[in-house]
């Protein structure tokens, strides 16, 4: 599924509360980054730290996996507590529905048949 502006926004939003609920830097979010060619970039402004994300053309579970990593670096993150922070970012967003992707179902396995010997076994 591909990402769109209405999906980012709520995404960005959940980010950030998650962010600012754990005593860190919540970063603002754009699109397209400034550099032509970029998945992603990240600016760090004397009023705040901007993340730019690609959507167009990109599968949406890439744009977010962009986004969380932005929270993280903009926040200086390392190891454990870049593991955790991930760990909330990933469960808000997935609480949220943000991960919800529409595929198409799971077709059943077919069938073996049974060979002529093991149907006379019973």
């Amino acid at each position: 599924m591909e990402a769109t502006s209405l999906r980012f926004a709520t995404a960005a939003r959940t980010l950030g509360q998650v962010a600012r609920r754990e005593g860190l830097v919540a970063p603002s979010f754009r699109s397209p980054p400034r550099t032509v060619g970029l998945d992603r970039s990240i600016r760090r402004l004397p009023a705040g730290v901007v993340v730019s994300v690609r959507l167009r053309d990109r599968a949406w579970v890439a744009v977010l996996a962009d986004m969380v990593d932005g929270v993280v670096v903009a926040n200086l993150l390392e190891s454990i507590d870049a593991s955790r922070l991930r760990t909330l970012l990933w469960d808000a967003l997935e609480a949220e529905q943000s991960l919800t992707v529409v595929e198409a179902p799971l077709q059943p396995a077919p069938r073996a048949s049974l060979s002529a010997a093991t149907r006379n076994v019973a």
